[in-house]
């Protein structure tokens, strides 16, 4: 990249007439928000790829806990695990939207966050298994400390937003002492104390941006998240796979069931694509009270993609006979988390650029969703509705274009 270039995005040349040195060093100032063309960096798609692991962990046990009829147990834990698989990732996304200045330490510094992320997902079966958060506090706490060596590296090199990234720095390692020292915490002050922390967790940003409001790119923010939404759209399909092969394997059940629950499946995951993916829009992204509202809604978005998958993979275990739970929690363990996913993508991307009647198809079809448990047919149901929302919907949006 030229140098004249560099600067024009807000990169610094590194050392210009000083001989050569052994790391790439640049000021981190802050990006502007108007740059052209700003899409994902390889390292920024290279750290979304190792999240994959902690994803996959999180989906994986919440349906075989499901499956094994341990419903509490099951939702409990996948709403903390991947609150911290969320957050950490959200955290960096916001972070080099504003601040990426592709240097060695950035690099540096992203790699240890990956390793965290690893080490998180490492941690994610004792955590299911015997409600042991040791190796995911571990984790976190290298995500998070990495992440503040990064904001206060922000705070050297741009005296405007100083107060910002400060508050940033310092909200975020008092929040990571927290963590650690909940761990000498008994219940259920230990599940007290977990609430109070992930609310400070969500609080921070609200209060360090009220001083002065980091420059994220619209563009570059809703890529990012609509990078991640594909991950985790990718882990539901796998899920499901891997399911329906351990089906056909079994020769379980007849092959006509099968079939008609794989291809329910496949119907449902295109259209939930379509629906979040038809219209890209930045509309929320305006002010900083709607971005924090679509930055914070999308945990909603993530955790019920996933969960998705992992209910179709019950489902299929049902039908083959290996989940020991009832008809109507096996179609709930899809239909909550797809009626949630349908109300919260009409909420954040859906409703906000609609008018007319065709504003109210999502929450009708997410009430609609929900009824389809108390049937025999529900998961392919649910598909078709699911489908029927996403035309109707790609309609209305055709309209007002």
């Amino acid at each position: 990249m030229p140098g004249e270039t560099r600067e024009a995005v807000g990169l610094e040349p590194a050392a210009e007439g000083r001989g050569t040195r052994v790391l790439n060093l640049r000021r981190m100032t802050a990006r502007r928000t108007d740059e052209a063309y700003r899409s994902s960096t390889p390292l920024e798609l290279f750290f979304d790829l190792c999240f994959v692991a902690a994803v996959a962990q999180a989906a994986s046990h919440l349906h075989h806990d499901l499956s094994g009829g341990h419903l509490g147990h099951a939702v409990g834990n996948y709403l903390w695990v991947f609150f911290a698989i969320w957050w950490a990732w959200g955290n960096f996304t916001w972070f080099a939207s504003a601040y990426d200045n592709d240097d060695d330490p950035y690099r540096l510094l992203t790699m240890v966050q990956i390793a965290g992320a690893l080490t998180l997902a490492a941690g994610v079966p004792r955590a299911f298994e015997s409600g042991d958060y040791l190796v995911i506090t571990l984790g976190y706490v290298i995500l998070r400390l990495a992440m503040v060596m990064q904001w206060l590296r922000a705070a050297r090199a741009d005296p405007e937003r100083r107060t910002t990234t400060l508050r940033y720095a310092v909200g975020y390692a008092l929040v990571q002492a927290g963590w650690v020292a909940r761990l000498a915490c008994d219940q259920p002050t230990y599940l007290y104390v977990g609430l109070a922390l992930a609310v400070g967790e969500l609080l921070i940003p609200i209060w360090a941006e009220r001083a002065q409001v980091t420059t994220f790119h619209p563009e570059h923010i809703t890529e990012r998240f609509g990078l991640f939404t594909m991950i985790v759209l990718g882990e539901a399909v796998l899920a499901a796979t891997i399911a329906v092969q351990t089906a056909a394997d079994s020769r379980a059940g007849t092959d006509v069931d099968l079939l008609v629950l794989a291809g329910s499946g496949l119907l449902l995951v295109f259209s939930l694509w379509w629906l979040y993916f038809d219209r890209t829009t930045q509309r929320m992204l305006r002010s900083m009270a709607t971005t924090i509202i679509w930055g914070y809604g999308h945990y909603l978005v993530f955790t019920s993609t996933a969960a998705i998958g992992a209910g179709l993979a019950v489902a299929i275990d049902a039908l083959i006979g290996h989940a020991h739970i009832t008809h109507l929690q096996q179609s709930l363990a899809v239909g909550i988390p797809l009626a949630t996913w349908i109300a919260t993508v009409w909420w954040l991307r859906v409703g906000p650029p609609l008018r007319g009647p065709a504003v109210a198809a999502s929450p009708v079809a997410a009430v609609l969703v929900l009824a389809a448990a108390w049937t025999s047919a529900a998961v392919p149901l649910m598909a078709v509705i699911t489908a029927a929302l996403a035309a109707v919907k790609t309609w209305a949006v055709r309209r007002t274009d």
